[in-house]
């Protein structure tokens, strides 16, 4: 037992002979036995880099690229002039506690889409575009749940075929799309309004697409299906 006592007391002794007492001052750059991310190769603003022929460190945007939410203008003028409703919608992120920004009526989760959202064919491809580049990863491109993420081992994602998620309400999944949920990170920040409600809608199209029935066609619908 006099040995380890001993042998601690020289360990302890010699950490804090490396680490130095604090408050003491060096010109020499700290041991950092867990050092955070404080040192990162990267350009800092207004500071040169040596890596570019002139010398400069921050760089120009690559061309065609636009800030995250917008879409690249097109050359064509637009048939009309967007209001602010749909500035606001379409280019910006949660700004207010409107169904269309929190996905809830009062105290509760709505369901069905905002009335500021137009439910045609190119905003169900818009939502599908999205989902692929946020969502099929881990749920996987039929909203089953086996993405690319399953293989390698990560459990416990959601599948959009549950009954608990296919009776979930439009407002709580797209509360899970903005805020996240257990191991899944919120993508409010990533993901603008619009393309959010988009996603909701076209997990509702993968749903009907897995569990819907020939009953709920309508005869003109039905008289299209294979004999």
């Amino acid at each position: 037992m006099r040995y380890f006592f001993l042998t601690f007391a020289s360990v302890l002794l010699a950490v804090v002979l490396v680490a130095g007492p604090q408050g003491r001052k060096s010109e020499n750059r700290p041991f950092e036995i867990f050092p955070d991310m404080d040192h990162q190769p990267k350009v800092k603003a207004q500071a040169p880099s040596g890596f570019f022929a002139d010398r400069v460190g921050p760089r120009a945007p690559v061309a065609g690229t636009v800030p995250i939410g917008l879409d690249m203008p097109e050359a064509k003028k637009p048939a009309h002039t967007p209001t602010a409703a749909e500035i606001r919608a379409n280019a910006t992120f949660t700004a207010t506690t409107s169904y269309l920004d929190t996905g809830k009526m009062g105290d509760r989760w709505g369901d069905g889409m905002p009335t500021e959202v137009k439910v045609d064919r190119e905003f169900l491809l818009r939502g599908k575009d999205r989902y692929e580049i946020s969502c099929a990863v881990c749920h996987g491109s039929l909203g089953d749940g086996k993405g690319v993420t399953s293989k390698y081992g990560w459990n416990g994602i959601a599948n959009y075929h549950d009954q608990r998620l296919v009776e979930m309400s439009d407002g709580e999944i797209y509360n899970t799309i903005t805020n996240g949920k257990n191991t899944m990170l919120g993508y409010g920040a990533n993901i603008s309004v619009m393309d959010r409600w988009a996603i909701v809608a076209w997990v509702r199209v993968l749903q009907t697409a897995r569990l819907g029935k020939v009953a709920d066609l309508t005869p003109a619908e039905r008289e299209k299906l294979p004999k």
